[in-house]
């Protein structure tokens, strides 16, 4: 069995955790140590075990409850892992050139099939922002954006002409939860301009929601030019 140093790390504690899981010295569904036994064992402070433990959790090798312990999963469960996109970075690893143009930045009360979808209180102050990206000065993304003044006061004084609203938040504000949809959806007189597509035409879409613990921050709709592909690793 491996042994621990001293200076164990929780990168170290994780490898540990994986070779017993692995090799069945722990195995499925049966609990691990506590914590400060873990602690003892490995010469580190509780704080580096929590680290690794909550890691491993996340990464679906184990189950974490209060009051119950920390359990080897029976079945180890791959999780995806999100990070916001910035549409330059895309656009760039394509090869192309990226521009941004603001369309229009205004405060606005919440229309009501936002306050319902983002449970806000009637007529709370939003910031909607539209705005498109090219690449080579070719229709990429049309993005309609909304963002919760309460959740982030700083958008009030934002240059939106300067900066993208997705650029903005990533510098701005952390987020805790996403929530992602996909959909293709048909191009309106107003989509069709942008994108330069006949009206009517399927075009690929997606709805992001993004939170800050419990509170609402931002809901975007981002419509894509034909041809875009969406490509994930898990």
């Amino acid at each position: 069995m491996t042994q621990p140093s001293e200076t164990t790390s929780y990168r170290d504690i994780k490898r540990i955790v994986l070779e017993r899981i692995r090799s069945g010295t722990w195995q499925p569904d049966s609990l691990l140590p506590n914590e400060q036994e873990l602690a003892a064992e490995f010469s580190c402070t509780r704080t580096t075990v929590n680290r690794a433990l909550r890691e491993l959790a996340e990464e679906g090798f184990l189950e974490r409850r209060r009051k119950a312990g920390t359990r080897v999963l029976s079945s180890p469960q791959r999780q995806a892992r999100f990070t916001i996109p910035l549409v330059r970075d895309e656009v760039e690893a394509a090869g192309g050139r990226y521009r941004y143009a603001l369309v229009s930045a205004e405060l606005q009360p919440a229309p009501e099939w936002l306050s319902a979808r983002l449970q806000l209180l009637p007529g709370q102050q939003m910031m909607h922002v539209r705005c498109m990206h090219y690449s080579n000065n070719t229709p990429f993304q049309y993005e309609d954006r909304w963002i919760v003044v309460d959740s982030v006061p700083e958008v009030t004084q934002a240059d939106f002409s300067a900066i993208g609203p997705n650029d903005w938040l990533v510098q701005t504000v952390p987020f805790t939860n996403v929530e992602l949809t996909f959909l293709a959806s048909r191009a309106d007189a107003t989509l069709a301009g942008f994108l330069d597509v006949p009206e009517g035409e399927p075009i690929f879409t997606a709805e992001r929601i993004t939170w800050l613990q419990e509170r609402p921050v931002t809901i975007a709709k981002l419509y894509f030019a034909a041809g875009y592909r969406m490509t994930t690793q898990i």
